[in-house]
């Protein structure tokens, strides 16, 4: 995994975010950023992501800039296949 992708995991873990559901938060984040087609601000994405059921999910500017850097890249295919190995060691 590369660092950036490393650095949002830890990011999101930090903030109370369980292991297991971190490709599903991510990929709503991505899905709200990509679209609406014009510029969002940090409470637009906000209230787009408590809106698709993460109430208990805070966004910050750091973590918007994690989650925007890893758009694109094969980062966010690892994240997720990366937790579902580990789904899958531990059973």
């Amino acid at each position: 995994m590369d660092p950036v992708a490393n650095t949002l995991v830890r990011r999101l873990v930090d903030k109370g975010v369980e292991l297991s559901i971190i490709p599903a938060l991510i990929r709503d984040m991505v899905n709200s950023i990509r679209h609406n087609n014009q510029e969002q601000n940090l409470k637009e994405l906000s209230r787009q992501i408590q809106f698709l059921g993460w109430y208990d999910f805070e966004l910050d500017e750091c973590t918007l800039q994690l989650i925007v850097a890893n758009m694109g890249t094969q980062a966010l295919a690892e994240i997720s296949d990366g937790m579902a190995s580990r789904r899958y060691a531990a059973i």
